[in-house]
């Protein structure tokens, strides 16, 4: 047997030996990630009371006021000077988690671990309106691609490490472990891989266990008394979906604007955090109910009524202090304060809604979180992860059909417009360099890695013999249901095959966006 020949069999021995391996070190990497977000959630709880009993000194006390103003100028230089130093860090993570599993992007893990660890704490910290969500997949990810280095995984292999870390990450930020599966998939990988499905599936129930056991296990909304809204109201949903599908777009917009207009700042980089939290001081003196991520802010809202005036007044402030906080660059995520924003629409429609056609003021609690879940869709383009999302954080199934109904109405008026999802158009924005978009391994090495068929694709139905595949790759093996076919000139390919594919490492990033091109088009 020669040389060529062993390098290739011995990759597929160990393929097998990965698949099998895969979930134990999906439960090891979900251990790890539980245990470093509940760290991170307990502390941002803490700083997020300290931050809220600052305000109220400063609105009995106005002479600390200078101080707290130079206090936050320090922490916005310390941002700036970290996020100079990784700039891989800045911003939500998540557009970079995709990088990273496409191919384009490579990383220091324990760097960017670190580093976004502390930049997520002293800009949330503060007071800026971000989420610890982005940041907690990014950090989830880099613990799966140092337990991947740990065990010296290929490159490709290494891909399903990230997402079993950046699912658990979500996982455990939200306690949502099925929404963390389902954003692995939808979001992350864009198709259904069984692999990707096992693994991110006992990373993140893994992740929740061990953040519940150290946290407590229990929605991250609490609302109580949510009533099922009947079937004769739906087409209120439905306008919903479509005024929030509408605003998603404004969202999208804006934030890549703001991005821009700092861009345009002629001031050092490493000084543009200290604008944000500058602003948050005036936002914590007139509005404080707009600082931070806001998560009490849906609880607050659903066990209070609040003029139309000051819900509008609300949404405003939380928007724009949104677009300011996130378009500086600062470590932190957009999750929590999109779904707050999408929170107080739902509010807003569901108070006029209310006074107009005299429905049952019950259902308010209903428009809110309905709104939250269409928002999310309108914005990241994953209908499925949100409607998971928000169930699993308000704790009920019951309202799944409700909130699916205006999840996939904002998803549609927002596709109408042609709105592309967030995270795509920030991953496009990233600094990459050139020579990062193709994997410098030795071109020795050989990796294997499944795609799956979808309906009408450019493959359903042809069969091998009159397929064209890329140069440098070999069609292994074909996985239908629970069989595995050996691939010959007649057989056919079939929508929901699994195209087992062998390549050339340094080929397989180019190679795989080749055949997704094939088997989704």
């Amino acid at each position: 047997m020669n040389k060529g020949k062993s390098i290739t069999f011995n990759t597929l021995i160990h393929w097998e030996e990965f698949r099998k391996r895969i979930i134990v070190e999906g439960i090891i990497t979900g251990f790890f990630v539980g245990l470093i977000i509940a760290i991170l959630r307990y502390i941002l709880e803490k700083t997020n009371i300290l931050v809220i009993s600052v305000y109220k000194i400063l609105h009995t006390n106005p002479y600390p006021l200078i101080g707290w103003i130079i206090f936050l100028s320090l922490i916005g230089l310390i941002l700036g000077i970290i996020v100079k130093k990784e700039p891989m860090i800045s911003g939500s993570g998540i557009p970079q988690v995709e990088g990273m599993i496409i191919g384009y992007i490579k990383v220091n893990w324990l760097r960017v671990l670190l580093l976004k660890l502390i930049g997520t704490i002293l800009a949330i910290g503060a007071g800026l309106s971000l989420g610890r969500e982005g940041p907690c997949v990014q950090i989830g990810s880099s613990i799966g691609q140092g337990i991947s280095r740990l065990f010296g995984r290929f490159r490709v292999e290494e891909k399903y490490l990230l997402t079993c870390g950046a699912s658990a990450g979500l996982a455990a930020a939200f306690n949502a472990p099925l929404a963390g599966v389902i954003f692995a998939l939808e979001e992350l990988h864009k198709n259904f891989s069984p692999l990707v499905l096992v693994s991110s599936m006992v990373s993140s129930l893994t992740s929740t266990f061990v953040a519940g056991e150290l946290l407590g296990i229990k929605p991250i909304f609490n609302l109580k008394n949510l009533a099922v809204m009947p079937l004769n109201n739906y087409l209120y949903l439905i306008l919903l979906g479509i005024i929030v599908g509408l605003c998603g777009i404004v969202f999208n917009k804006t934030l890549l604007k703001t991005q821009d207009i700092y861009n345009m700042l002629k001031i050092k980089s490493h000084m543009k955090p200290i604008i944000p939290l500058i602003i948050s001081v005036a936002v914590g003196l007139w509005v404080p109910m707009a600082l931070g991520g806001g998560e009490g802010l849906v609880d607050t809202l659903s066990n209070n009524s609040f003029s139309l005036k000051f819900l509008i007044l609300l949404l405003i402030v939380k928007f724009l202090f949104t677009m300011v906080s996130y378009g500086s660059g600062v470590p932190g995520g957009i999750f929590m304060p999109l779904l707050i924003i999408g929170s107080l629409i739902g509010n807003i429609y569901g108070t006029v809604i209310i006074n107009i056609m005299h429905i049952n003021p019950i259902y308010i609690k209903n428009f809110i979180v309905f709104a939250m879940a269409g928002y999310f869709a309108a914005i990241v383009r994953a209908p499925i992860t949100g409607s998971l999302l928000v169930t699993e954080m308000t704790g009920s199934f019951s309202h799944l059909l409700a909130l699916s109904t205006v999840s996939i109405a904002a998803y549609l008026s927002s596709d109408l417009f042609s709105n592309m999802p967030i995270y795509e158009s920030l991953l496009e924005r990233l600094p990459i360099k050139k020579e990062q978009k193709s994997i410098t391994a030795n071109k020795k090495r050989k990796t294997i890695f499944e795609m799956p068929v979808c309906v009408g694709s450019s493959l359903d139905g042809k069969k091998l013999k009159d397929i064209s595949l890329p140069q440098n790759c070999l069609l292994v093996g074909i996985k239908r249901g629970t069989h595995e076919l050996i691939p010959k000139g007649n057989t056919k390919i079939l929508a929901g095959d699994y195209l087992v594919v062998l390549a050339d490492e340094d080929k397989a990033t180019e190679i795989r966006e080749i055949l997704l091109n094939m088997t989704q088009r």
